[in-house]
């Protein structure tokens, strides 16, 4: 209630803002012609947000495979967790704006660059997240299993991974945000749909509002995406219930 109550605040000085003619129309619609723009170009809009959203879901599933593989690889090997981890943070640096071109020169123009592009951003978090539930579990736990003559991969099947998976969903909610940012820098170095595409054509057409209804949908598969994976870490942590906003 208290967060539909400040949306509504913040769209009315925004309304308001737009209205009093501070700023031309053309930089800054108000709400309601972006809402217009929502109601009459919607099956634009829905058409090119199912591109743009398959690309985030294949490039989010990509970065919590590979993000969690590698975050129990470094958790069993010091000397790789040494060697790679500081290659992972530099990783981060890397302007996509650079590694574009090249990816679509090797993948073409079809899903393979965006997807790569998505993951390249997004698995940092849960490599982060997954890599600190594994080595926070429990030394006593990890001492208990031992006295039982547990091997280790039966320690990390019953003490660490339990710990890692809800982590990880963690580390995939964090990354949900970039990773829409992710698909529209993708679409921007080049493709023929999705809101990223949509946006670039809208501005330099003049159609601000067509291009900030197409932010209004990214948000929105962003929201969406964030209390989905929510719902997937209580399923899987029941007792804590997920992290809650």
């Amino acid at each position: 209630m208290t967060a539909a109550l400040l949306v509504l605040v913040l769209l009315g000085a925004w309304e308001l803002y737009s209205r009093s003619g501070a700023v031309d129309d053309l930089i800054l619609p108000a709400p309601t012609q972006i809402a217009d723009a929502i109601g009459r170009d919607h099956r634009l809009l829905w058409d090119n947000l199912l591109v743009t959203a398959s690309e985030v879901a294949v490039g989010l599933l990509v970065a919590l495979l590979l993000g969690f593989s590698l975050a129990v690889s470094l958790h069993f090997s010091r000397t790789a967790r040494r060697a790679v981890y500081p290659l992972l943070v530099a990783s981060q640096a890397l302007p996509v704006v650079v590694i574009a071109p090249l990816l679509l020169v090797w993948l073409g123009f079809g899903l393979g660059p965006k997807v790569v592009i998505i993951a390249l951003v997004s698995f940092f978090p849960i490599v982060v997240t997954t890599l600190d539930a594994l080595r926070g579990v429990d030394a006593d736990l990890g001492k208990l299993l031992r006295t039982m003559d547990a091997t280790r991969w039966q320690a990390f099947r019953f003490a660490e991974l339990p710990a890692a998976a809800p982590a990880a969903l963690s580390g995939a909610k964090i990354a949900v945000a970039v990773s829409v940012i992710g698909a529209v820098f993708a679409e921007y170095a080049g493709s023929s749909s999705g809101l990223g595409h949509l946006i670039l054509q809208a501005i330099p057409q003049l159609q601000t509002a067509r291009a900030y209804a197409a932010v209004v949908i990214l948000a929105a598969l962003a929201v969406a995406l964030f209390y989905l994976l929510t719902a997937a870490e209580r399923w899987l942590n029941p007792r804590t219930g997920g992290t809650r906003p």
